[in-house]
């Protein structure tokens, strides 16, 4: 059977790909998701997560290699699997990124990648409740709705102390003051997720020209004698399939799997494939590399006041909420537990702010097995995290195997540069200035963890060894940029050295965001979207143009 488009992983990217590809009705499409459908009312639910933080049945579960320079251990890596991707199970914080990360895109050599080419693609997302403005959309099919005037009355402390500590409030991240501490927007429609599968895909399945495959396994895409890419291989409960893709196959199933179905295809290190019995279709040793992420630590505070987890640890107060939330759509189901943080510059030295912060007015521990659900402390806490914005230490992505079904091998490589390490500590220090506030010490009874004792630069990054973890940010595993060497797509997103094939996901990423990258990978679909269906449209004339650019 064959297709002009076939979109391999139906995540934030992939959903988003099928309703533009398909939308003029020109153009067949056939989308392809690992995952079953996203049917179940916790994917409508912000706090969702919980319940599908460590359910294999929606999350592939993934962890990294052990970490030389974390004590040796493996951080846990949860994906998406499940129609509508990582953006179905997701804390939903909707913030952008700095322009300057954009800019570095473009700077890079990927032109038409600056946060001003950008701009407009992220409008077109959202419908924002500032209507249309030089920074935001109201035409969009994200909803963004901000949380301020609904957290947690504890937030409002934190906001104190920052501006106590001396940094700015702001009022949008994703306006022209994206520095300061304030409470972030979540995409999120009448107290429900607002995922691209929900507003992109769904409404658009009901097309004649667009077909989804679910629970499909995809093997390799295939190419003919010229290197072009012309279907895939794939399975579904044992049974084979092959599809056939007449323009163009699309890779949208993220940082980890797009690179592995790469290299799984005959893309990627010679080495690597050959260690592995995979035939060589075209020698690209970037693919794989590059990847990045966020790591973040959590301080753990025990409080003098009621926060959520005195709302939210009995049978009482989870019926409670869970009534205000089904009945009126409003509480503190209707919203992330990430409520309130911001951005800071770790040192007056920095030029662009270089740390995340959460205040969460609920504390909770990562639980340590599959079987175990998020639970608040017992007692009244909260707790105040970081992770910096820009690290440089570089992972990779490899294969286990020539086997589909076996997980890619992930290794972040954290804290492997001096910048990194700097920062881990910088992080740290910034957390303690604003807990020490007037404003922060009226709230507080006592530092759970790491405590008072641990003060030294050398005891934090300690620390920060022994209870970092991924915030669930991978992305750059496979890098856009000019050279083939270095890189594995063009600044039009089409796999270097081959025809017919593109990745459109957060792998694409040069360098990571400055903040949740859930809002930037949906721009790059946006403007994927664009380029593809440019390129469909295109004369002979302008085709060879676009193809020697």
């Amino acid at each position: 059977m064959e297709f002009d488009y076939i979109i391999v992983g139906a995540g934030s990217a992939g959903c988003i790909l099928a309703d533009r590809l398909s939308e003029s009705g020109q153009h067949s499409v056939l989308l392809l998701e690992a995952g079953g459908e996203d049917a179940s009312f916790w994917f409508k639910v912000p706090v969702g997560f919980t319940k599908t933080y460590y359910n294999p049945e929606y999350n592939w579960m993934y962890y990294s290699e052990p970490e030389a320079q974390l004590n040796g251990r493996s951080l846990y890596c949860p994906r998406g699997k499940v129609q509508g991707g990582s953006g179905s199970i997701n804390a939903m914080i909707y913030v952008r990124g700095q322009p300057h990360d954009f800019d570095d895109w473009a700077r890079a050599g990927n032109r038409g990648w600056g946060f001003r080419d950008v701009l407009p693609y992220f409008r077109k997302l959202e419908s924002h409740p500032l209507g249309d403005t030089e920074y935001h959309g109201a035409q969009g099919k994200i909803s963004i709705s901000p949380m301020k005037g609904s957290a947690h009355p504890i937030c409002e402390r934190f906001l104190e102390g920052a501006q106590q500590a001396g940094y700015p409030r702001t009022d949008d991240f994703n306006g022209p003051h994206f520095e300061g501490a304030g409470v972030y927007d979540v995409n999120a429609r009448n107290g429900q997720r607002s995922s691209s599968s929900f507003e992109y895909l769904h409404p658009a399945l009901g097309r004649k020209n667009l077909r989804i495959e679910r629970n499909v396994t995809v093997h390799r895409v295939l190419f003919d004698e010229n290197k072009r890419a012309v279907g895939v291989l794939a399975s579904r409960g044992g049974e084979s399939l092959g599809f056939g893709a007449s323009r163009e196959v699309i890779l949208s199933a993220g940082a980890v799997d797009s690179p592995k179905l790469m290299q799984l295809s005959g893309l990627g290190d010679a080495a690597l494939l050959a260690q592995h019995d995979i035939p060589l279709v075209h020698e690209l040793p970037a693919v794989g590399k590059n990847l990045q992420d966020h790591l973040c630590v959590s301080f753990y505070y025990r409080a003098t006041v009621k926060t959520l987890n005195d709302e939210l640890r009995s049978l009482i107060g989870k019926v409670k909420v869970g009534l205000q939330y089904l009945l009126k759509r409003t509480g503190p189901l209707s919203m992330s537990v990430n409520q309130a943080g911001g951005f800071f510059k770790g040192d007056a030295r920095e030029t662009e702010p270089n740390l995340q912060l959460y205040f969460n007015p609920l504390s909770y521990r990562i639980p340590k097995s599959s079987k175990a659900q998020l639970e608040p402390e017992p007692y009244s806490g909260f707790l105040l995290c970081f992770n910096p914005c820009r690290p440089t230490s570089r992972g990779s992505i490899e294969i286990a195997s020539n086997r589909a079904e076996d997980a890619a091998k992930i290794r972040i490589n954290a804290l492997t540069t001096e910048k990194d390490l700097r920062e881990a500590v910088q992080g740290s220090k910034l957390i303690r200035r604003i807990m020490h506030t007037e404003a922060l010490r009226r709230i507080t009874a006592e530092e759970i963890s790491p405590g008072p004792d641990v003060t030294s630069d050398e005891a934090l990054l300690a620390y920060f060894r022994d209870q970092s973890g991924s915030i669930y940010h991978l992305c750059g595993s496979c890098a856009m940029g000019p050279d083939a060497r270095t890189a594995v797509v063009d600044e039009r997103l089409r796999v270097h050295g081959v025809a017919g094939l593109r990745i459109v996901d957060a792998s694409i990423f040069p360098n990571i965001t400055s903040g949740n990258l859930n809002a930037p990978t949906m721009m790059v679909a946006e403007k994927g979207a664009d380029m593809i269906l440019e390129d469909a449209q295109a004369t002979p004339t302008q085709a060879a143009e676009l193809a020697a650019a």
